[in-house]
């Protein structure tokens, strides 16, 4: 899988957003009704990447950042947004991939902690993550209240810097 920067606006985005709230609505009645502005994506403020097997866009994901203080953890903390891989391309390691690059270039930009909300029906998302070193979070945002919602987070290393 070739992994490419793209805007939120980007067409590729768009298609793989469509397809994820159509998900959404299936798992849950309705699509995800957090606020997204798309310019929280553009770096150095986050970070959107889709991913491509043989020219086709099969899987995306994003960081942006979140405030420090209230109820998300850390002094420069991210969250990871609109994780995502279609259905044909499911079983082969490509969201383990994109999270992977994601949290390299959130460590390397500087974040310390990266939260990310999901849902107890979306049982594979949910073992990603808690198999990639994700744990408990404190609740947050637009479905703080929902009781089958499942906050997690993970403490990033710094990213090593390059001396001369």
């Amino acid at each position: 899988m070739q992994l490419e920067a793209r805007p939120y606006t980007h067409p590729d985005v768009t298609a793989l957003v469509s397809a994820v709230q159509l998900e959404y609505r299936q798992i849950y009645g309705e699509g995800d009704a957090t606020v997204v502005d798309p310019t929280e994506f553009e770096p150095p403020a986050g970070l959107l990447v889709v991913g491509y097997v043989d020219g086709q866009p099969v899987a995306m994901g994003g960081w942006r950042r979140r405030p420090p203080g209230g109820p998300v953890p850390g002094s420069a903390p991210a969250e990871i947004k609109r994780m995502y891989v279609v259905p044909g391309a499911r079983g082969r390691g490509l969201s383990r991939q994109v999270l992977s690059a994601l949290e390299e270039s959130a460590a390397a930009a500087g974040v310390d902690v990266l939260v990310l909300e999901s849902g107890e029906p979306q049982i594979a998302a949910v073992t990603l993550y808690r198999s990639s070193g994700y744990t408990t979070a404190p609740r947050y945002g637009a479905y703080a209240h929902e009781p089958d919602a499942v906050y997690l987070q993970k403490r990033l290393s710094p990213s090593p810097t390059l001396t001369a």
